[in-house]
């Protein structure tokens, strides 16, 4: 049957409609897939009755039903959706693959539908993609796979073969010396269409393209594949291939760069039809060749050995399966523990953080009270040495004041004192006999002899003005002294207080420095915690 050939429905089937295809030179590498849209042009909308039908659950068990919930826990096991047992995703995954268990009695399940099934319901809700499902198997032909002993099967295979004979024969030829046949290494590629060892997003453009081309699209990205991978594949031997193409090969296509690469490679060969045709005719003739030629027990036993060795190969992908499952929950377990380990770490610090916050806020309230009083303090003394200010300011300006009405006094009592002393000398110079003592300076002439006709009046006049002379100087000098003391006094005041104004500066700058700094740390010791 060619590549995409439609197959036959079981019995009690409505007739299904054709797929309009898009022709191959249309498809470049195509952006981010979307199977909502693929579902109208697949016609997977207009589902059968039947078809709904036996998607709902049914009443009888499906033979395979052990099989299916094997597989169910080896399908994307680190995958978020897949990876609980008993979640929703395993749950919806199980219904679908045991719905189409019992919708295709023929074929039943299949080892592999489950991956094909999951990349479906990671797009579609179960309904749609059991119907896209169905529609795959039934109408590109992948269920023609899975019949008559995997005949079909392994006509894909000889295809592949004739295919590298002609794009890519030294690595046929070097399959062919290491006797490293198609079936050994491509079994998934066709039976899951890449979705059980290769990355989502790869597999997601892969279905998308099988969806719009047919199944021939397995062959484009096989051989894109062995082309880009054919270096490294002459330089094996038999098991080293055999390694390569289970370990190493998925890996790298881990990066999305390569995965896009080898789509657009896979888009841009041209694989005809009628190539694929020619191929198929030739198996087939190769095999009726075989069956005449051949002895029925021989063939037998061949077909046995090849069935064997089936199925020792299906074993070991069994295994690694498993094996990958168990890896995949001891690295959940693993990373859970890591988890939990961070989470009751982070937990610590938290509390840790809340009661150093609690200090913190204690800290700050204290800080707040301590300044507070400072603040209350400062003022205080701020108002006091204000007040003193004020006082001393007072009592400097009453001295000043004192100072300047001594000196006015002072002044006119001189003035006054000059005046007297003038008019004394007036009248001394106007008296005759007066004029005999005094000299023109004022002083008392020292007289050679006296003179006999001097009378009491003249000594008592002259004695009440020495007397008056001597109490003005005693007046003067006093006054004098009192100006020098009120001197004094002010220079003492003044001393005093330009001590008081320099303590009242240190005062504040004190308390600025203070409160400034309070207010560092507390800043400091916020911002540390932040951090």
């Amino acid at each position: 049957m060619g590549a995409g050939a439609a197959a036959p429905l079981p019995a009690g089937s409505p007739p299904r409609r054709a797929l309009p295809r898009a022709p191959a030179a249309s498809l470049p590498f195509l952006p981010p897939p979307r199977p909502r849209l693929r579902i109208a042009a697949a016609g997977a909308h207009a589902a059968r009755p039947r078809m709904l039908l036996a998607f709902v659950p049914p009443p009888q068990e499906s033979p395979q039903d052990s099989a299916i919930t094997r597989d169910i826990n080896r399908t994307f096991p680190a995958h978020d959706y897949f990876k609980d047992t008993g979640g929703d995703g395993q749950d919806s995954l199980y219904k679908i693959c045991k719905a189409y268990s019992v919708y295709d009695e023929e074929i039943g399940y299949c080892q592999g539908q489950s991956f094909l099934a999951a990349v479906l319901l990671l797009h579609m809700p179960e309904e749609q993609a059991f119907s896209v499902l169905v529609k795959i198997m039934f109408d590109y032909g992948l269920r023609e796979l899975f019949k008559q002993n995997f005949e079909d099967l392994h006509c894909k295979f000889y295809q592949l073969e004739r295919l590298m004979q002609e794009y890519i024969p030294d690595l046929y030829n070097h399959f062919l010396d290491i006797s490293l046949e198609a079936h050994m290494y491509a079994s998934q590629w066709f039976l899951t269409l890449f979705t059980a060892k290769f990355p989502l997003y790869m597999v997601f453009h892969i279905i998308d393209l099988l969806l719009c081309e047919g199944i021939s699209v397995i062959f484009n990205v096989a051989l894109g594949l062995l082309k880009t991978t054919k270096d490294d594949l002459l330089l094996t031997d038999f098991e080293g291939a055999l390694k390569f193409f289970r370990v190493q090969l998925p890996k790298r296509y881990r990066s999305e760069e390569n995965a896009k690469k080898l789509m657009e490679l896979a888009c841009n060969m041209k694989i005809s039809q009628k190539k694929l045709k020619k191929y198929e005719k030739e198996y087939h003739t190769m095999r009726e060749q075989q069956a005449q030629q051949e002895d029925p027990i021989e063939r037998f036993e061949r077909e046995n050995r090849r069935l064997q060795e089936a199925n020792m190969r299906l074993e070991q992908e069994n295994d690694d399966l498993a094996h990958e499952l168990v890896t995949s929950k001891i690295a959940l377990r693993k990373d859970l523990d890591n988890a939990e380990e961070k989470a009751d770490a982070l937990n610590k610090e938290l509390l840790m953080t809340k009661q150093k916050l609690i200090d913190a806020e204690e800290e700050k309230r204290r800080l707040e009270e301590e300044s507070a009083q400072l603040k209350e303090m400062c003022r205080r003394e701020l108002d006091k040495a204000e007040s003193e200010i004020k006082k001393n300011s007072s009592i400097i300006g009453d001295y000043k004041q004192i100072c300047s009405q001594l000196s006015e006094r002072l002044e006119k009592q001189q003035t006054a004192n000059k005046a007297e002393i003038e008019k004394i000398r007036q009248k001394v110079d106007d008296c005759e006999h007066c004029r005999e003592f005094f000299n023109k300076e004022g002083r008392v002439k020292v007289a050679s002899t006296a003179k006999d006709g001097s009378d009491e009046d003249t000594d008592e006049e002259k004695e009440t003005l020495k007397n008056q002379l001597r109490e003005m100087e005693l007046e003067l000098a006093q006054t004098k002294l009192q100006l020098v003391e009120a001197e004094c006094k002010i220079q003492d005041l003044e001393h005093h207080l330009g001590l008081a104004l320099n303590e009242v500066q240190a005062a504040k700058k004190t308390w600025f420095n203070r409160t400034i700094s309070s207010i560092k740390t507390v800043t400091g010791v916020q911002g540390k915690e932040t951090c």
